[in-house]
């Protein structure tokens, strides 16, 4: 069942990672469908992960109003296209390649160009171009880390201090540096949707309920955000 743990976010826990991934997509296809009624399109942001590609393919199959969604990216590895490490190589296989999307529908970070610094402002000047100024998501989809990041918002980065600028770029994190929406564009989607599977997720997952403003994930708003997670992410919750 829904809780609501007095911090304002909403919480589900389901049976494994199979179910919050049904889940996700189920709730990504209602709010796309009410965002299309009421503002004619629906903007959603997409984080990375295995369960993640998962809630995507199953959104493939969901009742959405696809002619009106744009997607974007909420981060991206420094990569050349098509490598594994890649977002969007994911991302295309698990929805592009399932659901009738326009390539124009589709908002890849560019992050292959030589000119990271413009790269990142020119993919700003694309999300106000879809999303309004300041650009507001419908919903934007984040994961949780072992670390506590999410999007890539690492900790100790400097990337967490940036409250001037939609985009920018991290230092290396895991070999890779990142491009990555900032806090100031995450805290203004209209809908925040949480997808933490997996026991190594339970520590940050209870840090993450409290508010703990310590670690990255921390930092994001709560009054608009679901947070679905599966039982053994959820272990240290207490709402099983």
């Amino acid at each position: 069942m829904w809780r609501n743990d007095g911090t304002f976010m909403k919480i589900k826990i389901l049976a494994d990672a199979d179910a919050v991934a049904a889940e996700a997509a189920r709730i990504i296809a209602v709010d796309a469908r009410a965002a299309v009624i009421a503002r004619g399109r629906f903007i959603m942001a997409v984080s990375g992960g295995k369960t993640p590609w998962q809630m995507l393919r199953a959104l493939a199959n969901e009742e959405v109003p696809w002619k009106s969604v744009h997607v974007v990216q909420v981060d991206e590895r420094i990569a050349p296209a098509g490598d594994p490490d890649r977002n969007l190589t994911h991302l295309r296989e698990s929805l592009l390649s399932h659901a009738p999307l326009r390539p124009e529908q589709i908002h890849a970070m560019p992050v292959e160009e030589s000119d990271l610094e413009a790269a990142a402002k020119s993919y700003a000047n694309t999300l106000q171009r879809i999303a309004g100024s300041p650009p507001v998501l419908d919903l934007t989809h984040l994961g949780l880390g072992p670390d506590g990041h999410t999007a890539s918002l690492i900790p100790g980065d400097p990337v967490l201090n940036v409250v001037d600028r939609d985009v920018a770029l991290t230092d290396v994190y895991q070999k890779r540096r990142r491009m990555t929406l900032t806090y100031p564009m995450l805290n203004r989607s209209r809908r925040i949707l949480w997808v933490v599977t997996g026991a190594e997720k339970a520590e940050m997952l209870l840090r993450l309920r409290n508010a703990d403003v310590s670690i990255p994930a921390g930092r994001i708003r709560q009054d608009a955000a679901l947070l679905l997670a599966d039982r053994p992410a959820a272990e240290k919750l207490g709402t099983q």
